[in-house]
């Protein structure tokens, strides 16, 4: 870095959930007085309205719902074939957008680790200086160590250390290399860059001159493995709704009876109809009063009764301190608000990060999980009937709630960046 401040363009792919982190510390930048760019799917560019972030957009409207409306995106073997079908233009359209912003300021990055190839591509070709990769959740770096999952399955803590080094080899070059690779290498093919020899995940630990972490230690403690230099962050809890503020329909459903259960599959599932007729049935059996979160109505049953509310969307930050449980996918945005609150979370994992979140939680001792391939009515009815009777949990709750009193200010975190990204550039 230069004695100029640099333009920081932040780039990250995902859904709302993916994106909120990004634009907390984007807003951090952008009130320390640094130049900000917001690149993230055009889809979300309502998210960005509003923000004062300037927005550059990425593929279209229709690009993003194809993607979100393939169900191979959250079926735990195919989701990242699924994700990837598209990448290699994916990272060319980043390298096009960063190209476009190309000033006389110094460029720093600041992208998702699924966007760093195509940031690596701009670093290459002079756009950007220096690349910052920002992890959401702890399995999106790779570790040999315990806990250690791999999509839904955990290794056992017995299996030694270099049969655990074999699995994630053979996962690599049976599953994860062909697909990402191969598209990153075309890519660089039409830019005339040399291919990547490295696989992907060490590709994606190598690329960045900085890993920052957005969750704390307390949930994620940093692995002996993990790729240096690596700066410990924490969860960038984010509303779209000023306040948390909740409208008068959610006020009147909360103040008409008993705390209610909150359902979601998160922000971008359009396949959770059976997420939701199975809680129907669990918490009608229970005598319950329900919240169900989505923004895909037809995914809900059509007749609710009365104990049961649909909303397309209702800040959690001001929602989950009113509610009795939490029932949802495991996101890891989801899964920090939930912890903040500290009510008892159900965690029905889909896929991606969610199955680590969610034994996470449960190592924590606030709540169960049962990935959703494995729900029946029988065993939800039950996990709600535990986890609303713990007095464990709630107790559990309200210890892991009051970490929250001394979360990272994402000021200093990206104060932290700059000073780490200064050190290298001295060095």
């Amino acid at each position: 870095m230069s004695e100029a401040q640099p333009h920081y363009i932040v780039i990250c792919v995902g859904t709302a959930g993916d994106i909120y982190p990004f634009m907390r510390v984007a807003l951090a930048l952008q009130a320390m007085g640094r130049k900000v760019t917001f690149i993230t799917n055009t889809y979300h560019a309502s998210l960005l309205n509003g923000s004062g972030l300037a927005f550059v957009g990425l593929g279209t409207d229709e690009d993003y719902l194809n993607a979100i409306n393939n169900p191979d995106i959250w079926d735990p073997r195919k989701g990242f074939s699924a994700l990837l079908a598209e990448y290699k233009d994916h990272l060319l359209e980043i390298e096009t957008r960063i190209r476009a912003l190309a000033s006389g300021l110094p460029a720093v990055a600041i992208a998702h680790p699924l966007a760093v190839p195509g940031v690596a591509l701009a670093r290459e070709r002079g756009l950007i200086s220096q690349i910052v990769s920002m992890c959401l959740a702890p399995s999106n770096i790779r570790t040999c160590h315990d806990p250690l999952r791999i999509a839904d399955m955990t290794v056992p803590r017995w299996v030694p250390m270099s049969w655990r080094r074999a699995l994630w080899r053979f996962v690599e070059k049976g599953w994860i290399d062909p697909v990402g690779i191969g598209q990153i290498n075309a890519a660089r093919g039409v830019l005339e860059l040399p291919p990547v020899s490295l696989s992907l995940r060490a590709h994606l630990e190598h690329a960045p001159n900085l890993i920052v972490t957005l969750f704390p230690p307390w949930f994620g403690p940093t692995m002996p493995d993990w790729p240096q230099p690596l700066l410990t962050g924490d969860f960038q809890l984010f509303d779209a709704t000023p306040s948390g503020s909740l409208s008068q329909e959610v006020l009147t459903f909360l103040a008409a009876g008993d705390k209610p259960l909150v359902f979601t599959p998160g922000t971008g599932n359009v396949h959770a109809s059976r997420f939701f007729s199975l809680a129907l049935t669990a918490v009608t059996h229970l005598g319950e009063r329900a919240i169900f979160l989505t923004r895909e109505r037809a995914q809900v049953p059509v007749n609710l009764p009365p104990t049961v509310l649909w909303q397309p969307y209702v800040p959690l930050s001001g929602l989950l301190p009113k509610v009795k449980a939490l029932v949802h996918h495991g996101g890891i945005g989801t899964t920090a608000e939930a912890l903040r609150a500290g009510i008892p979370q159900l965690v029905t994992s889909f896929a991606w990060d969610q199955f680590d979140n969610g034994s996470r939680s449960a190592d924590l001792g606030v709540g169960l999980v049962i990935p959703i391939r494995k729900l029946s009515p029988q065993k939800m009815t039950q996990a709600l009937r535990t986890i609303i009777n713990s007095d464990v949990m709630r107790s559990r709750g309200a210890q892991v709630a009051s970490r929250f009193d001394d979360r990272l200010n994402p000021v200093e975190l990206c104060a932290s960046i700059e000073r780490q990204l200064l050190t290298q550039c001295t060095v």
